[in-house]
């Protein structure tokens, strides 16, 4: 009896899947057999690592696998080439279809399970382990490739957010040093406007004190003369009221007082206060006296585009070299390796003039600057810039990129006048006191031209000189 059952049993196990422990019936096309026996040298490494563990644990020649776990088979063996990974996987699937399949024939099952189970963790931790440990190795390689661009993209962020800082504070500086300078200019406006109210008002008190003053010596001499008419006119009437013998007597002496001559009464033109004098216009007036007074500067500085070592003045019309370096934001309008600066307001037209007085300064160059220059790194090597400059003790004109051109200037150069006709494509250079030609370029300008300052010394600043405003262009309408 026993005898049959295990022929039974034997009989089922070769009808049931050696992965899942499903039944399944063999055919030609379903039954799929690994060999455990002489390898093929043209299988894959993988391949064969399947047959050798499938052989290990199953003591026969022959496996029958059901088509779902030889479609399993047939996916890790196109997906992975690690053979350590498929024998794990493979080997854990059939250890838990063995411990099911055990566990169903007999309660023996279970102890059997257990001890495979012990004999086998040791090992499987072990490889597990171990296959961990070269997979995060792996991993943790890549990350660190992967991560590289990732640092370099956060180091960027951080210099653009300590820039943005920078200038965050510098703009904080920059408003109330100009708010500070703002209220100073108009201290001076605001005196200058209240000098000019008391000079308006102590004129309009002398009109009044002289005007008053003939009022009133007009008023004393006409009150004499009514006195004197009041007199006259009593004596006549009283004259009139004596006798008739009296005043036949007296007529002739009576009728000559009435016939006295008394001045006429001046016209009162010209006795009032001359009021449009004082308020026709006030404000052009006022304004017109306050440009004639007023030094304008045909050009000014940018000092958003000023180096490092560069100070601008507060007033924006002179530029010194200086050996210590400020910390200013890296803005993409500023000098980065040139101690150079920018006038505040390009010219893109029209014939323009302005004065330089360099003083002693033996390190100094000016002229224009194209505004689609670049401002970083070597800017003279690239072209956009028209200069005349001083440089090692000689006067010199460059265009860039092209070399710089020796000028033949013995005198020493203390104030120059650039003058700059776009329309007409010229730039010319001269000397202010004696109006000597220096030099001149030309050039068929296309953009925006912007004056442009440069300074290596610091004996003494670039100082641009300021006209008389009603010497300019700038008007007051």
């Amino acid at each position: 009896m026993e005898q049959e059952d295990q022929q039974k049993r034997k009989k089922c196990n070769e009808n049931v899947c050696l992965l899942c422990g499903d039944e399944f019936y063999p055919s030609k096309s379903n039954k799929h057999r690994l060999f455990h026996g002489n390898k093929n040298k043209l299988k894959a490494d993988h391949t064969v690592v399947l047959e050798e563990f499938v052989g290990k644990f199953q003591d026969t020649t022959r496996l029958a696998i059901c088509g779902s776990c030889r479609t399993l088979v047939l996916r890790y063996d196109r997906v992975s080439k690690d053979t350590e990974r498929v024998r794990l996987l493979i080997k854990d699937t059939w250890r838990k279809t063995r411990e099911r399949r055990c566990a169903a024939l007999t309660p023996a099952g279970v102890i059997e399970v257990k001890r495979r189970r012990d004999t086998t963790s040791q090992y499987e931790s072990t490889a597990t382990v171990s296959l961990q440990s070269t997979d995060i190795s792996t991993a943790k390689e890549r990350l660190k490739t992967a991560l590289e661009p990732l640092h370099e993209r956060l180091r960027i962020l951080e210099e653009f957010n300590k820039t943005l800082r920078e200038t965050t504070e510098h703009i904080v500086f920059q408003t109330q040093h100009t708010e500070l300078k703002i209220k100073e200019e108009f201290v001076k406006l605001h005196k200058m406007l209240y000098n000019e109210e008391a000079t308006r008002i102590k004129a309009l008190r002398e009109e009044d004190k002289q005007k008053s003053l003939m009022i009133k010596e007009k008023t004393g001499q006409t009150g004499r003369e009514i006195a004197s008419l009041s007199l006259t006119i009593r004596t006549i009437e009283e004259d009139m009221k004596a006798e008739d013998t009296l005043f036949l007597q007296n007529y002739e002496t009576t009728m000559k007082r009435t016939q006295c001559r008394f001045p006429d009464s001046e016209n009162l033109s010209g006795m009032l206060i001359d009021v449009p004098k004082h308020l026709s216009n006030l404000k052009f007036a006022v304004l017109r006296k306050m440009q004639d007074n007023v030094a304008y500067t045909p050009v000014t500085l940018n000092p958003n585009t000023a180096h490092c070592n560069v100070i601008v003045s507060d007033d924006l019309t002179s530029v010194r070299y200086n050996d210590e370096e400020f910390t200013l934001p890296d803005n993409p309008d500023r000098f980065d390796m040139f101690a150079c600066v920018l006038g505040s307001e390009g010219f893109n037209s029209g014939t323009h003039c302005w004065d330089v007085d360099v003083g002693d300064s033996t390190g100094w160059f000016f002229g224009v600057m194209t505004e689609s220059s670049q401002r970083r790194n070597t800017i003279f090597s690239r072209s956009g810039i028209w200069l005349v400059g001083h440089f090692c003790g000689e006067y010199k004109a460059h265009i860039t990129p092209q070399s710089p051109t020796l000028l033949p200037i013995k005198e020493k150069l203390q104030r120059i006048k650039v003058q700059l006709d776009w329309d007409s494509g010229e730039l010319s250079f001269c000397d202010s006191i004696t109006n000597a030609h220096i030099h001149s370029f030309t050039h068929r300008f296309a953009e925006r031209l912007y004056p442009f300052f440069g300074v290596g010394c610091d004996i003494s600043p670039l100082r641009i000189l300021p006209v008389n405003s009603s010497q300019s262009n700038f008007k007051i309408l």
